[in-house]
């Protein structure tokens, strides 16, 4: 095979002409944008970012923080709004960090995944998790180890000087996104869902600025639909603002492929923690850049939440059946307006009457439970719709899916605790976990009824893919 060199970061490597044979843990990779986007003086860039975490916030917040999204402007436009991002992993747990971002420069296609070595800042030298990068890489996929991407690129360097400031020792996963593929894509989401799944203490740090050069109130109408859609968990809602223009963000790839690892992680709700613009601080309002410091977080629902989409259940198969019409209001609650996937059950003198729900949260929670609550009283194809008098005397059942998860092994289902659904090429098939607890069935017999669900054999699960999950049942 043909070899070349290549000096980068000051590193002489050796390199094949079909990518890298073989790296040093030695290897650093130099900063590119010190002295440009933050100071390239250690004791000053101390000093900024440690002014910035001082002025910044952390109210608690309840779940899991499974990833951030913060800022990538030099530090004098964005720095104190990236604070209040970092802010919330200051005393955390966390030994691993993805950071996801944009390519600005390189003509990328797909992800460049840095995957040895060092990365030095000021602060000193961060070490790349070279175990779990090259998991990632996969050329078929497009992900592989372009360095060439890095050489000017600013939208993970810039993270790095607070991550040195608030984590006590951790390793990075740095990736840049280019011209995303949808290979890529599902690649990617697949790998780091399962290396969060497997590590509590890892975390995803997207980077992302919002909209560019806009007047400072059509930028902050922008930003604001485009934090709406992280706040709601909405792939689907922010991947329409940002291709129809409502919404920007030069970080629109990494943040989608953030929140969807994260909604398979059980993420709920985004939070924002801090909104400005370039304006706030250059008092120059005509062209100004937005920037946001978000949470995604896997929080369970509270008791009044859970009553009130019961509530909400309730009154819309009672009004829907009287009247053809459902409640108009919508929650006040950020929690309950975010996406999420539901079943309603109607039950009536011990035996069902109706059951219909969404297995994938692409409706807000109050949504899913209206829509799945009128489906379930007028469109269950096993039932005729509910009459009048039928509202009297009726069980009502909420649950809130968790999402899924495929099963590889049967060994680890648990009566009462697992839900199942059977993808099959002759059919599908879904059981409610609460299911089997009220036949009392065990694990065997739980299989076979849900191949039966499906329409199929009894034993049709051992060739399907089965998936599991949990749900909150409210009743």
């Amino acid at each position: 095979m043909k070899r070349t060199t290549l000096i980068f970061g000051g590193i002489l490597m050796a390199c094949a002409a079909a990518g890298v044979l073989t790296w040093s843990r030695q290897i650093v990779k130099e900063p590119s944008v010190a002295g440009a986007f933050y100071p390239a003086d250690q004791a000053v860039l101390t000093r900024a970012v440690e002014s910035y975490l001082g002025a910044a916030s952390a109210p608690e917040q309840a779940g899991r923080l499974i990833a951030l999204i913060a800022p990538h402007a030099g530090y004098e436009y964005s720095g104190q709004v990236a604070a209040y991002a970092y802010k919330q992993i200051v005393g955390r747990e966390i030994d691993t960090v993805i950071l996801i971002g944009p390519a600005h420069r390189a003509n990328l296609t797909g992800a460049s995944v840095y995957s040895v070595g060092s990365l030095r800042t000021p602060l000193g030298l961060v070490r790349v998790n070279e175990k779990i990068a090259k998991t990632l890489l996969n050329e078929k996929a497009g992900v592989t180890f372009d360095p060439i991407a890095y050489t000017q690129e600013h939208s993970l360097e810039v993270q790095l000087p607070f991550l040195q400031k608030t984590v006590k020792k951790f390793t990075v996963v740095p990736i840049l996104i280019g011209m995303p593929t949808r290979e890529m894509y599902v690649h990617l989401e697949e790998k780091l869902a399962t290396v969060l799944r497997e590590n509590e203490r890892a975390i995803i740090v997207a980077s992302t600025d919002l909209s560019h050069y806009h007047d400072a109130e059509t930028a902050v109408s922008m930003d604001k639909q485009a934090i709406d859609g992280v706040q709601r968990m909405s792939i689907e809602d922010l991947q329409y603002c940002l291709a129809s223009g409502k919404g920007e963000m030069c970080g629109g790839y990494p943040v989608l492929l953030t929140m969807a690892v994260a909604r398979k992680l059980g993420a709920t709700n985004g939070v924002l923690f801090r909104y400005a613009n370039s304006g706030d601080v250059t008092g120059d309002t005509r062209n100004v850049v937005g920037y946001a410091a978000m949470g995604l977080y896997a929080s369970a629902l509270t008791g009044q939440q859970q009553q009130e989409l019961l509530r909400l259940a309730k009154k819309t198969i009672s009004q829907y059946v009287k009247q053809g019409t459902t409640p108009a209001a919508v929650p006040v609650d950020p929690r309950l307006q975010a996406n999420g996937a539901t079943f309603v059950t109607i039950n009536k003198h011990g035996g069902l009457r109706g059951c219909i729900g969404n297995i994938e949260p692409i409706m807000p929670l109050y949504q899913s439970v209206v829509r799945n609550a009128v489906s379930a009283a007028s469109r269950d194809p096993r039932f005729p719709p509910m009459r009048v008098d039928e509202l009297t005397d009726m069980k009502v059942v909420v649950s809130v899916l968790s999402p899924l998860v495929e099963l590889r092994d049967i060994r680890k289902i648990r009566i009462g605790r697992d839900g199942l659904l059977l993808k099959h090429k002759a059919g599908s098939g879904l059981l409610l976990p609460q299911v089997p607890v009220e036949f009392g069935w065990d694990v065997p017999t739980f299989l076979k009824q849900l191949s039966q669900k499906a329409g199929l054999p009894e034993d049709a699960w051992k060739e399907g893919t089965l998936y599991s999950f949990t749900a909150d049942v409210i009743q």
